[in-house]
């Protein structure tokens, strides 16, 4: 599947005749305008990761300026995962409605409360509170920001830009471990109080800056705003022609007549009615591939632990022996750090070694990792004396845990699931998987205290380690490469769940013949 790159084939389009000026070149350059947009959107994910980074060393203070359980602690870290859920269901329908920016916006205005609500929190229901606005406000941001990226994206370079998200979360917990070591030094009641209600000024910039952007030209052309998605294409790529080419897959796609211009076509606004028919009670052999693909990646990238070790660093490290708050939120910023360099390594293999490549190196890597991580706090556990190699052992494997979620699972997550779907069910599609996502990531985290002191932390770590196994298998059976394609040709490539392969190689020998995806038969469509 190596060979599926943007090098190897040509545009889409209707004709075997294509002239040779429609062909992608053999390396394109990256387009500046696409690149400034999908940066500015995924910026809102830095809200997102900061939320999560700051939490996981605010927790600390907040538990002994507040007086709260374990248990409070559990439902106070990981019930943002549920808000977001709210939040990114509803952002689906939010998106189609009025479209992928102005749902940027509004995620970004409900951070800046959230935030602020945090911040003056005078006891634990006060932060509920606040962590529940933020909650919804992360949910529409994460949605909208893979949804808005995929769209604006040339075929070459989507897995580069897509990723932005993910790096953005990346740095944002990075932010928020730095945030957490400056803080620590005021008052207790003042620490985590700064801590989360910082997050509300990037969120204000943002809700402005937004604005700059272009909206998606698939939702334009959705609302029959032809000649606007024409404009946005021809300065998201390359070339008028390949903007052409693009806007008749998508005008196709929307079901919209070839020889329909300008602002006059207005599609079927449904809104969203008779999608969740169409992707869970009735879905083709396609839909039902595509279903299980996007379920399946958002619930093992969550399940195999990576919260866990985002959100509770500190007692990790507190298990292995390390008892300083100091030295704990240290080492805690170096998993962010090896998190961030990680994750922007991945962002230029995405659309070099692929997709499918890239996620099963990750996968490979964290269940030696997990597994090598129990090991040592079992060791650990065990002890009644500090083993030093095995305290090692154990800060190592966390980092290098990290290193590789970061390096594959973290970012082809969001690029894969904001591809595979067709046009007409792609804003609540990518909707479904970011709440699988964060159901799965609430679960995790508001139980990891609980888990461990049932099956002791070694344990837990064996358990992530088998999940991430079944995961790795998973993901090697069910899931095609989808790199250089357009996001009309993906919609191609599914429909048997593990007989993709003889489908791929169609389209890869139509490729070669100079014949269009478009042409092959294929039989479940």
């Amino acid at each position: 599947m190596a060979d599926f790159g943007p090098e190897n084939r040509s545009i889409s389009s209707r004709s075997p005749e294509t002239p040779a000026v429609f062909e992608v070149p053999k390396k394109p350059k990256k387009n500046k305008f696409a690149f400034g947009c999908a940066m500015l959107a995924s910026l809102t994910s830095i809200l997102l990761g900061y939320d999560f980074g700051v939490m996981s060393g605010a927790i600390m203070f907040i538990q002994d300026d507040l007086r709260i359980s374990d248990v409070r602690i559990e439902i106070l870290v990981g019930v943002l995962n549920l808000y977001c859920l709210v939040g990114a269901i509803a952002a689906g329908k939010v998106a189609d409605w009025i479209g992928r920016r102005y749902t940027l916006v509004l995620a970004n205005v409900i951070i800046f409360v959230g935030s602020l609500l945090m911040g003056f929190s005078v006891n634990y229901a006060f932060l509920m509170v606040g962590r529940f606005v933020a909650g919804i406000g992360v949910g529409f941001a994460i949605m909208s920001a893979v949804l808005y990226n995929a769209e604006i994206s040339p075929a070459s370079s989507r897995g580069f830009l897509t990723s932005f998200p993910e790096v953005c979360i990346n740095v944002g917990i990075l932010f928020g471990y730095v945030s957490n070591y400056g803080f620590s030094k005021l008052p207790l009641s003042l620490g985590w109080r700064f801590m989360l209600g910082i997050g509300a000024i990037p969120s204000a910039f943002l809700v402005f800056a937004v604005l700059a952007m272009p909206e998606s030209p698939r939702w334009l052309v959705m609302q029959g705003r032809l000649d606007e998605a024409k404009i946005v294409l021809e300065k998201t790529l390359d070339t008028k022609e390949e903007a052409q080419l693009r806007l008749n897959d998508i005008k196709e796609a929307a079901g919209i007549p070839q020889d329909c211009t300008g602002d006059a076509v207005v599609p079927n606004r449904s809104h969203g009615k008779g999608v969740w028919r169409e992707l869970f009670l009735h879905p083709t052999p396609s839909v039902k591939h595509v279903v299980i693909c996007a379920v399946g990646i958002h619930f093992f990238q969550q399940s195999s632990g990576v919260d866990a070790v985002v959100l509770y660093s500190p007692r990790i490290f507190e298990k292995a022996g390390i008892t300083s708050s100091n030295d704990k939120l240290l080492a805690t910023v170096a998993v962010g750090f090896v998190k961030t360099i990680f994750i922007l390594v991945a962002t230029f293999f995405l659309d070099k070694v692929g997709r499918r490549a890239l996620l099963l190196f990750s996968v490979g890597g964290m269940v030696a990792s997990l597994s090598a991580l129990g090991f040592s706090l079992t060791i650990i556990n065990h002890s009644e004396t500090k083993i030093p190699w095995a305290i090692a052992l154990c800060i190592t494997m966390v980092l290098a845990f990290v290193a590789f979620f970061a390096v594959g699972m973290g970012p082809v997550t969001g690029v894969y699931i904001s591809e595979i779907f067709p046009l007409r069910l792609r804003a609540l599609g990518v909707s479904m998987g970011v709440a699988v996502n964060r159901v799965t990531s609430g679960v995790i985290a508001m139980t990891f205290i609980s888990l461990y002191e049932a099956i002791t932390i070694g344990g837990a770590f064996f358990l992530f380690a088998g999940i991430a196994a079944v995961g790795w298998v998973f993901f090697y059976v069910c899931l095609p490469e989808t790199r250089g394609k357009t996001l009309e040709e993906t919609e191609k490539l599914f429909g048997k769940l593990v007989g993709w392969r003889e489908v791929a190689k169609k389209m890869k020998e139509a490729n070669a013949n100079g014949t269009t995806n478009g042409q092959i038969p294929l039989e479940n469509k």
